[in-house]
């Protein structure tokens, strides 16, 4: 039998699997979980893996995953979470504006290089003051100037070591009989470097370096415990003020440029404008207003699935589009029929309208992306990603970042209170098409029904468990994307869009069964890990 094998070197080799184009261009809406990526050549280490990607035209992350902007998932704790460890968050709007602006301020506050416009009081102001901005910023060491401005005299400095010993009685103690005068301080003038200013702090051992100008006037403040951000956390996504990157989401709805006005002022980063059903005229018209008022800002659209929708929101100037329609876990949008139908009007009616609109996940994000990246414009893979695995693909399909919301919910760093049901720890987690969360009026405008008499659910409720912290979680997707990346032969994300828009990544469809060997199979019991 051996003279019928083939033996030696030979250059031969049968093309196998599909390309991107003949798996995803045959009419048929393929989901993640529908075909695998054919295995590369190895020769590098998985640790070599560039994870660097674009989010916007001009925002690029180190690590390719955002946090999506749901009430159950992002405000200022997740957002400085993911932003420490590369990627970025946007905070929610289901709330009122000043309380997103709040969450984006103390995003933004979190890790700075020389701080502009620093929080200050006046000698006059009372230690209940330091106290209340405390709990509103998280800090307690603020300059105190001569009229309380940020930009006055500077006088001395107060942190919490000067009246952690003070009796509850005593908070009303002026600023100035307890903080630590000028004559006491280090400080640097205007014409320091950040690096001389961080060997200063360093050497000193104080927790703050203010900057003054020839006339002793505040003019910025460095943080000593920004120094050891910048070592626990090399990745940290940054502007160019050194502060963390933060994005906020707000609707296409008139009253919320007052919303984006606030957001602006605390420094947001990004927006997404935040709708089901991003092609309609609202959209278009609120993405040319922020272009035209916030020329630097960057602005999202979104979200889509086809390519007419992305082409609507590119001509109308947006600088990242949102790829997702009824993929998520908690989204009923694609769903054709239900038993029941809720009427919020009427709360003895259970159950969901649903819509029978949307697109399978692969498919969207493949179509939207191959158009988009002839404008310049990243796409952002929204909702369907259940693990790493369908990161992987959701990338390799032309997406540059990957945005999360089930698989980042019940998280250390998530909003809501833990609790236990049947000895399982777990969180609330909802959809913001959901009744539940349309009770509050911002998430009525995504949906475009904050006018109806009758609210049609989108999206449910429910929960999901404890993952823990995602300083420990977002590592391990990490650390699984590059594996998947190595595997394929991929030593950057930049190349393997590359590589399936050349054809050299190969693809192959999965039938059900397929499906069923490539989980775990066969055996009488087993233990999976819940990270």
């Amino acid at each position: 039998m051996t003279e019928y094998l083939i033996s030696g070197e030979t250059s031969y080799v049968p093309e196998d699997g599909l390309t991107a184009t003949q798996l995803l261009n045959n009419g048929d809406g393929l989901t993640y979980n529908d075909f695998l990526i054919l295995p590369g050549f190895i020769d590098f280490s998985a640790d070599q893996v560039d994870m660097t990607s674009a989010l916007t035209k001009k925002i690029s992350l180190k690590t390719p995953m955002v946090s999506s902007p749901m009430d159950t998932v992002t405000e200022s704790d997740m957002a400085i979470g993911i932003a420490l460890l590369g990627g970025m968050g946007f905070i929610h709007a289901n709330c009122t504006p000043e309380k997103q602006a709040s969450y984006v301020r103390r995003v933004k506050r979190y890790e700075q290089g020389f701080i502009q416009n620093p929080v200050t009081l006046g000698p006059k102001n009372t230690v209940e003051d330091v106290k209340l901005l405390k709990t509103q910023y998280g800090f307690s060491g603020i300059p105190i100037t001569e009229d309380g401005l940020s930009n006055g005299r500077l006088v001395g400095l107060v942190s919490s070591r000067d009246f952690d010993f003070l009796p509850c009685k005593d908070k009303g103690v002026l600023l100035e009989k307890v903080m630590t005068p000028l004559s006491e301080l280090i400080f640097a003038d205007t014409s320091v470097t950040l690096a001389e200013a961080n060997a200063t702090l360093s050497k000193s051992k104080k927790g703050k370096l203010p900057i003054v100008d020839k006339d002793g006037n505040l003019v910025s403040l460095i943080a000593r415990t920004d120094l050891k951000k910048n070592r626990n956390f090399p990745l940290a996504s940054k502007d160019d003020h050194k502060q963390l990157l933060c994005g906020a989401a707000i609707s296409t709805h008139e009253e919320d440029r007052h919303r984006l006005s606030l957001l602006v002022d605390a420094g947001v980063d990004a927006v997404i404008l935040d709708s089901s059903q991003g092609n309609s005229i609202y959209q278009i018209e609120m993405v040319k207003y922020i272009k035209q008022t916030y020329q630097d800002l960057q602005v999202i659209g979104g979200n889509v699935v086809t390519a007419a929708q992305a082409k609507n929101l590119i001509d109308a100037g947006v600088d990242g589009l949102r790829v997702g329609m009824g993929s998520g876990s908690i989204c009923i949008t694609q769903e054709e029929m239900s038993n029941q139908m809720t009427v919020l009007a009427e709360p003895h009616v259970s159950g969901s309208y649903l819509m029978a609109v949307g697109r399978p996940q692969a498919t969207a994000v493949y179509k939207v992306a191959e158009y988009a990246r002839r404008f310049g414009v990243p796409v952002i893979a929204d909702g369907g990603i259940q693990n790493v695995g369908h990161i992987t693909k959701a990338l390799a399909l032309g997406a540059t970042t990957v945005m999360m919301g089930s698989l980042l919910a019940a998280t250390s760093e998530s909003p809501g209170e833990y609790f236990y049901s049947d000895g399982v720890r777990l969180k609330k987690y909802r959809g913001m098409g959901s009744i539940d969360a349309m009770e509050n009026r911002a998430s009525q405008a995504r949906y475009f029904g904050e006018k109806d008499k009758v609210r049609v659910a989108q999206g449910v409720s429910g929960s999901v468990q404890d993952k823990g912290s995602i300083h420990t979680f977002i590592p391990y997707l990490v650390s699984g994307l590059q594996h998947g990346c190595q595997d394929i032969g991929a030593k950057s994300l930049s190349q393997l869009r590359s590589m399936m828009y050349t054809g050299e990544l190969r693809l192959e469809k999965r039938t059900a069964s397929a499906q069923v060997e490539g989980g775990v199979h066969g055996l009488h019991s087993f233990e999976k890990p819940h990270v």
